[in-house]
């Protein structure tokens, strides 16, 4: 299991919005299987990604977790900034 933390200039909104073309049915396949207001769960190929944001001041807060997916999403916490 990885965990993984950064701060990004976009909204929650938006780093949602990636994570779902990144890792979902368009990127990477895996099923949506929980969504709420800032949390969205994948999981798909034998294991999972979750992402948490949550507000920080004029940035957002990202959290990673990862099971088996471990490499797209040192990926993906590098492509939103």
């Amino acid at each position: 299991m990885l965990n993984l933390a950064r701060e990004s200039r976009l909204s929650e909104k938006e780093v949602l919005e990636k994570a779902r073309n990144f890792f979902g049915p368009g990127g990477y396949g895996l099923a949506i299987v929980d969504e709420a207001p800032g949390y969205i769960a994948f999981e798909g190929g034998g294991g999972g990604v979750e992402v948490i944001t949550r507000p920080e001041g004029n940035k957002t807060g990202v959290e990673i977790t990862s099971r088996e997916w471990d490499i797209q999403a040192r990926e993906f916490i590098g492509k939103i900034k």
